[in-house]
């Protein structure tokens, strides 16, 4: 086996959830130039067409798609959309996903109902039509669900993000064990903290440089330390790691709960 080849994903279908910014936009980008015709999805799509556009001018192939991953029609008219252009999706990226952190006790239904629907439900749907598709086309493929070291260990004023990231983690497992005879593996990496839109002015004070300072690590990762994972599990180069959480997070989650 070549090793840099068995990293590529040339004749590769990429679905990526929450495609729009943060790590689904890095790990997007990062699987186009391994060679994957990617679809990007989320709801602001104009951000994806963008992204298809730099995608298109350096010769990938993209496709810009407007999905809300909690409408479950959506999600089939999605793969349709993308099937009918790109082909079969054999690489999914269950990305999309939110946080809303509160104390146990302060956090109400709509935020705990909100929170497993986006974080945990949506992985679901898109991995059972992923995977249905695959199956229905005899085609191996490669699921890869993004937890948090939040789904591993725990941490005060998180309590519905942990769960909808534990219950996910718990999923893959699951599927990784019912998809195998299928020849579709399904692993998670689980981020440590990362600086993203949704946090970057949190982590550009004082004390969100404090907290980072008391992690194992001492800081937040650098999307692009995502790459590497993320291309092992979608890619030949893990061809037999199966129902895997692994996490990416420099070894905060040793110190966690």
């Amino acid at each position: 086996m070549d090793l840099r080849s068995s990293f590529r994903l040339d004749g590769k279908v990429a679905f990526v959830t929450g495609a729009s910014s943060g790590i689904g936009q890095a790990l997007a980008l990062a699987f186009a130039r391994a060679g994957a015709r990617v679809a990007l999805t989320a709801r602001r799509v104009d951000r994806l067409a963008e992204m298809a556009e730099a995608i298109s001018a350096t010769g990938g192939k993209a496709m810009a798609v407007a999905l809300d991953v909690t409408d479950r029609d959506g999600i089939t008219r999605a793969f349709d959309e993308v099937t009918a252009k790109l082909g079969v999706p054999d690489v999914i990226l269950n990305n999309a996903g939110i946080a809303k952190p509160a104390l146990f006790l302060k956090t109400d239904a709509q935020t705990l109902e909100s929170t497993m629907a986006t974080n945990f439900t949506a992985a679901w749907n898109v991995s059972q039509e992923a995977a249905r598709r695959l199956v229905a086309a005899k085609r191996r493929g490669s699921i890869i669900n993004v937890t948090s070291v939040l789904g591993i260990g725990v941490g005060a004023g998180h309590a519905a993000y942990s769960a909808s990231k534990a219950a996910l983690a718990h999923a893959t497992r699951a599927m990784a064990l019912e998809f195998v005879r299928h020849g579709i593996r399904v692993n998670g990496i689980a981020p440590g903290w990362f600086v993203t839109e949704m946090n970057a002015d949190f982590f550009a004070t004082e004390e969100g440089i404090a907290y980072l300072k008391k992690t194992p690590p001492g800081r937040a990762g650098r999307l692009e330390e995502l790459i590497g994972p993320a291309l092992l599990l979608a890619s030949d180069a893990g061809s037999f790691v199966n129902g895997v959480i692994l996490p990416v997070d420099g070894g905060h989650h040793t110190a966690l709960a």
